[in-house]
């Protein structure tokens, strides 16, 4: 299974599977088909929620409000919509 999934033309769904409370903000490659990020916020109060989307956008140079959370909001597995970019672009930058 992909990390990346098309959803049209400019839409794409990113699997990701978090570790909270790392040392820093970083991709740590792939993890059970998953992109794997390593953040700094702990999985209380949705912080780590909004650091997922807040990494995203720094690493794709978007804003945040082109990302949404879609599933995964009490797991370490989520899925993050992501519109205005497309499969390759995500693929390129994430690499």
């Amino acid at each position: 299974m992909p990390f990346v999934q098309s959803r049209g033309q400019d839409s794409v769904v990113i699997t990701v599977h978090v570790q909270p409370r790392a040392a820093k903000n970083q991709v740590a490659g792939l993890h059970d088909g998953a992109l794997k990020l390593r953040l700094t916020a702990p999985p209380v109060d949705g912080k780590a929620n909004k650091a997922v989307l807040a990494c995203l956008a720094s690493l794709l140079g978007i804003a945040k409000s082109s990302l949404s959370l879609i599933s995964g909001h009490k797991s370490r597995r989520k899925q993050v919509l992501v519109q205005g970019v497309d499969e390759d672009t995500v693929r390129r930058l994430l690499s």
